[in-house]
């Protein structure tokens, strides 16, 4: 099945089978982030994480940019009093923390793939790196530029970036404030492949798909607990991971994962 559907012009929707592709779509403006932009990525993505038909995202950015951070244009139209740009600028919608995109993003159970295509720079970058995987292509770059508009990581990177590379790493990464292009994104981890670029879609739907063709609950219960890990202690993690296994046991899934290996062929999970 395959299904097309634009709930705004800025966002671009299409889903192949299990995978929901999202399309940052400002191209103009290298996707930078709208207040417009950032309601409707926010309410799709929790549209998507209670959806059972959905079992992978993937995070795009339309043209040559996969997002140029938050839009300091409609911003400062917006200090100045400019009525029109007002309900467009980003900064008004950034502070319900409950509802904003790093923050749902932070709590999605279903496996978030971003193919950065071109520049991830300041809120994008941070889109970026609280995706799961990051696959790139090879015109991409991770611009950490915050300080130099004299603002900060505000979506989660000065969280994420010292867990990822370690303290010294993330200063130096912060602090300089210099653009990293693909290869040295890869060497550093933040992504976890490099591509040509016409080759970067294909390769995150190979991926996707691989992913969704997977027991759904168990490749979400692993997320989950990846990520409640990172604030427990390893008892307390065994404890929970005993609990989710239990769950895990009583699904027709399990049934079929054991079927599937003693009759020697593809499992066909349902999500039950």
């Amino acid at each position: 099945m395959t299904m097309t559907a634009t709930g705004t012009d800025e966002l671009l929707m299409e889903q192949d089978g299990h995978v929901l592709t999202l399309t940052l779509n400002r191209p103009d403006r290298l996707n930078a982030i709208s207040g417009t932009m950032l309601s409707a990525l926010s309410a799709k993505l929790v549209e998507a994480n209670r959806d059972p038909d959905v079992r992978v995202l993937v995070l795009t950015g339309a043209g040559r940019g996969f997002c140029s951070g938050l839009d300091l244009v409609d911003q400062a139209a917006a200090q100045s009093g400019n009525g029109a740009e007002e309900e467009r600028a980003p900064a008004s919608h950034l502070f319900d923390l409950r509802d904003s995109p790093p923050t749902v993003l932070w709590r999605m159970d279903k496996p978030v793939i971003a193919a950065v295509n071109g520049a991830a720079a300041g809120y994008g970058m941070d889109l970026a790196l609280l995706s799961d995987i990051r696959i790139a292509g090879e015109s991409a770059k991770m611009a950490p530029v915050m300080v130099k508009r004299n603002v900060l990581p505000e979506s989660g990177g000065s969280w994420l970036l010292p867990r990822m590379v370690g303290w010294g790493k993330a200063a130096e990464i912060f602090f300089l404030g210099r653009t990293l292009d693909a290869q040295q994104s890869l060497e550093l981890g933040l992504v976890n492949l490099v591509v040509p670029d016409g080759e970067l879609m294909a390769t995150a739907m190979e991926w996707a798909q691989e992913i969704a063709a997977n027991a759904p609950m168990a490749v979400q219960s692993t997320k989950r607990m990846m990520r409640l890990g990172l604030d427990e202690s390893f008892e307390t993690t065994v404890d929970h991971v005993m609990g989710h296994l239990r769950q895990l046991f009583a699904t027709e899934d399990f049934k079929e994962g054991v079927a599937s290996f003693i009759e020697r062929r593809p499992a066909e999970f349902k999500g039950r």
